[in-house]
């Protein structure tokens, strides 16, 4: 019998992750959600950092266990941060106080345009990342204020753009096994709850591999 991959979602204690976590159950994943942001690395095969919420207490909430996620991050962990979940991957933010995991270097900055919050559909340019490719996903809803502004060291981890009013900015990123999307994938139709799943499918080729290797 194949073993189920286990899903955990890192919970800041923000708002709904109802859709969330029935677009990774619906992949054939077991979740758990976890507010403790060092258990929620341990025995798991995934994490998912959510959209929901702001920066400020997202990080407080990660600040007691940001050591030893960050390094199950750096160790190989397959992670994918969603909107404020990929903001959480950079060093920090002006949407508030706290430190980020700093997988990718760089600073979170208010969207340079006119209409903010961005609310609604985008398209995706320069994708360079996989998954994406395989759930052939060029356009993703957004409900942002907020981007990633990557160091020049860290944009070799970006994987995709996208634009809004003439600034543009970063739509995914990848390091390693970590993937992080500016977008919601699980509110992004068809190819969105695609993209989730062929993440959960190459979370579960990483977990088949180490299992194969103990």
């Amino acid at each position: 019998m194949t073993t189920p991959l286990r899903v955990t979602v890192f919970d800041y204690g923000a708002g709904n992750l109802h859709s969330l976590v029935k677009a990774v159950e619906a992949g054939g994943a077991t979740v758990t959600v976890e507010t403790d942001p060092a258990a929620a690395v341990r025995n798991t095969d995934a994490l998912i950092l959510p959209g929901v919420g702001a920066f400020a207490p997202a990080a407080e909430r990660l600040a007691s266990g940001r050591d030893a996620m960050r390094d199950a991050l750096l160790g190989g962990l397959p992670t994918l941060g969603i909107c404020l979940g990929m903001q959480l991957l950079f060093d920090a933010s002006d949407e508030g106080a706290g430190e980020g995991l700093g997988i990718v270097p760089g600073r979170v900055t208010r969207l340079s345009a006119e209409r903010v919050p961005q609310i609604g559909w985008n398209r995706l340019d320069a994708v360079s990342e996989p998954l994406l490719d395989t759930a052939s996903l060029d356009v993703a809803y957004y409900a942002n204020s907020f981007v990633c502004r990557p160091t020049a060291d860290g944009e070799q981890y970006v994987t995709a753009w996208s634009e809004h009013e003439g600034d543009r900015f970063v739509a995914s990123v990848r390091r390693g096994h970590v993937i992080g999307t500016q977008f919601h994938p699980e509110k992004s139709s068809t190819p969105g709850v695609t993209f989730v799943k062929a993440f959960l499918d190459f979370a579960t080729a990483v977990a088949t591999q180490q299992r194969s290797s103990v």
